[in-house]
């Protein structure tokens, strides 16, 4: 099959980073691209899902609690004393 050049623009970094991981791997930039685009064509898509990871209100009230250390509980010396503190009613 005859090969032929495709220009794709890369910020520097992720290009520096992803060379140092695929060298480790044995491959260089121009193999993994190809591996991505011949998976995405026996696939019929893009070969990994494609998502937002937001979370929602509750979460984020949640992440927000604990990064302030609030509203935790344990350590738990065992599975019976951490389901007990769950479990118990305010």
């Amino acid at each position: 099959m005859a090969k032929v050049s495709a220009n794709i623009s890369i910020d520097a970094e992720t290009k520096a980073k992803a060379q140092i991981m695929l060298a480790d791997l044995g491959m260089d930039l121009s193999t993994a691209v190809n591996i991505f685009l011949k998976q995405m064509l026996y696939e019929g898509g893009i070969p990994f899902a494609i998502t937002r990871d937001i979370p929602n209100k509750l979460t984020l009230a949640a992440i927000e609690s604990a990064e302030k250390r609030e509203n935790t509980y344990g350590p738990f010396d065992s599975v019976d004393s951490m389901m007990e503190a769950l479990n118990a009613e305010d």
